[in-house]
């Protein structure tokens, strides 16, 4: 077992006191129960893979698609010859 010095700011330690007040509960058993909360969160949060959060997005039909993949060079075409002719 170590011994850590931990500074807290003013709002920290009212949280810390709440807590401590509605559990009962020793300051270094609140702070244990802190670290296991953050770490389920932590591990959740950086186990995402790319995919994952890409699947979040929102992008509506399509995404972010302007034409069907079937017409991709038949929509360029078109895209780019009404912006040159503008």
């Amino acid at each position: 077992m170590s011994t850590r010095t931990v500074r807290l700011d003013d709002e920290a330690e009212k949280i810390l006191q709440e807590i401590r007040n509605v559990t009962g509960l020793f300051i270094s058993d609140v702070l244990k129960q802190g670290l296991i909360s953050y770490r389920e969160k932590a591990l959740i949060t950086t186990q995402k893979m790319p995919i994952d959060i890409y699947s979040e997005l929102d992008l509506g039909p399509g995404g972010y698609a302007i034409a069907d993949s079937t017409k991709v060079k038949q929509t360029v075409k078109e895209k780019l010859k009404n912006k040159l002719n503008k």
